[in-house]
């Protein structure tokens, strides 16, 4: 067996996600500076996992979080509906009329075309999931009660704040406590921990949780970045180049920590805003496992794609243990969910599989 995974008969959820889901305002194919009109969905990195892995493969999630108790937080919420993802562990805060200690957070997103790349201007100061601490999620209930099978994280909600960052190490300490697999997306972001005491601060928070973590994700830069593993090569833009870094990081990273089952990484080189080269890679157990290139891929929205990689992976273990088509389902989904706009998956299981067999573009009657 590749991972010790729960059964599906003892627990509640097969997957539960701990993040901040924003509302995501979308431009379309315009810009933000000129935009007199806006899409509306939401978004968010660890939260975006549940929902593929609830609408796409039809699995039992639930979203850790916090949102005001006003009409923006209902409209968030609405979506989660929605997308299937159980809403009933969202904590609701108190609004002081105008947003002053609390409040949504907002995310404006252009997604970018041909020469000119995607662009995201959060708005999410003071937000409610920021201001989430230790003590205020019953973590013995989640995982020891009810039951979880996969817990999933990642180093976007542990940078908003000193207390975000304490409540994922509480996390990830009670996850494995009881048996849950925890999977972690580096996700690095600059902008994040330049104010809380930058490259070091995400070095120090990072390495801590990385200690509880079973299934890394991240590519080259977030491994550099997040847990200081430097390696020549790692700025590459060249899949082949790009594909070797990562192995080394790899090496190194399970030496330092031996707790990492699995390591993975998507494969990008982004030709244009609107054109990349995409495939995966996974280790495990001292092998390497890699997908299928998708060379040339046309995207129409490039945000969360990432995160639809991870939840096809997350599937692709709990549904049949093999790290081969872990890859696959997370290389297929990612790519999937790039053709379509909002950071969520719009993908069927079906045409997930479909492509893993090779299935092409032709029109469905």
């Amino acid at each position: 067996m590749a991972l010790t995974l729960k059964t599906k008969s003892a627990c509640a959820y097969d997957q539960l996600s701990l993040g901040e889901i924003m509302l995501r305002l979308d431009p379309g194919e315009g810009r933000i500076r000129t935009a007199r009109h806006f899409t509306a969905w939401e978004g968010g990195g660890e939260y975006n996992t549940s929902r593929g892995l609830r609408k796409c493969f039809g699995y039992k999630t639930a979203v850790c979080t916090a949102l005001v108790d006003n009409e923006i937080g209902h409209l968030i919420e609405d979506f989660i509906m929605q997308g299937g993802v159980a809403t009933e562990f969202i904590q609701w805060r108190g609004d002081d009329g105008i947003g002053r200690t609390v409040r949504n957070g907002l995310n404006f997103t252009e997604r970018g075309f041909g020469i000119r790349g995607a662009v995201g201007n959060p708005d999410r100061g003071h937000t409610a999931a920021s201001q989430l601490k230790p003590g205020d999620i019953d973590w013995e209930h989640l995982f020891g009660t009810l039951g979880v099978r996969w817990f999933h994280t990642g180093g976007i909600f542990a940078a908003l704040s000193p207390t975000t960052a304490a409540l994922t190490v509480e996390a990830v300490k009670a996850a494995n406590k009881h048996g849950t697999i925890v999977s972690y997306d580096l996700n690095y972001r600059p902008s994040l921990w330049k104010s809380i005491g930058g490259l070091a601060k995400a070095q120090e928070v990072n390495r801590e949780i990385a200690r509880y973590v079973d299934v890394m994700i991240g590519n080259e830069e977030d491994f550099t970045a997040s847990l200081g593993f430097a390696v020549a090569g790692a700025d590459s833009n060249i899949p082949a180049i790009e594909t070797d870094a990562f192995k080394a990081m790899i090496v190194a990273a399970v030496k330092e920590f031996p707790n990492f089952k699995v390591a993975a990484t998507t494969l990008r080189r982004v030709r244009t805003a609107t054109n990349n080269d995409w495939a995966a890679i996974l280790w495990h157990a001292g092998a390497f496992y890699q997908s299928r290139p998708y060379p040339g891929l046309e995207i129409l929205d490039r945000v969360g794609g990432g995160d639809s990689f991870a939840s096809g992976l997350q599937f692709g273990f709990m549904e049949f243990n093999a790290p081969q088509l872990a890859v696959d389902y997370g290389a297929a989904h990612g790519a999937l969910a790039s053709t379509t706009p909002g950071d969520t998956s719009m993908a069927t299981r079906q045409e997930v599989e479909k492509l893993l067999a090779g299935g092409g573009a032709r029109v469905v009657r």
